[in-house]
């Protein structure tokens, strides 16, 4: 089930992003997709915080099967925000990596971001994408 949990926070990332943050919630996320300013926090990291609350009290329900989807939601969040906050945008306390497939999610993720506009560019998730077209792009 905690395999099952991260699968489904990956798929329900991508379709949330692509037709909701993208969508009539752009006015919040659209923080995300411009030029970072000094301050430690933007108004779409009330995403984060919510989805956090939310895998919180999977991980606390009494039912063993929410419990376990809870855990694979937890590890998708953590995953996501080493993978996207700390090394694809640098933020909080950012590392360096010459790691290849890291550096693979970090080109797919800014290839999204080469946009403002609210009709964003693919990929939409973090995870799922056309790998090939964007493991050239990681070599060093």
């Amino acid at each position: 089930m905690i395999c099952v949990g991260f699968v489904l926070m990956e798929s329900f990332s991508y379709f949330f992003h692509r037709w909701m943050l993208h969508g009539f919630l752009w006015k919040i996320h659209r923080s995300h997709h411009l030029p970072r300013k000094k301050a430690i926090f933007e108004l779409n990291d009330i995403f984060s915080l919510t989805f956090s609350i939310i895998a919180f009290a999977m991980v606390m329900a009494p039912s063993p099967n929410i419990s376990s989807l809870g855990i694979g939601v937890t590890i998708y969040g953590i995953l996501y925000f080493i993978i996207h906050d700390l090394f694809t945008h640098r933020r909080f306390f950012p590392f360096n990596s010459r790691n290849r497939i890291l550096l693979m999610f970090r080109s797919a993720h800014q290839r999204h971001h080469q946009s403002v506009e609210k009709s964003g560019l693919e990929p939409f998730g973090l995870f799922f994408f056309n790998y090939s077209k964007f493991w050239n792009r990681s070599r060093l």
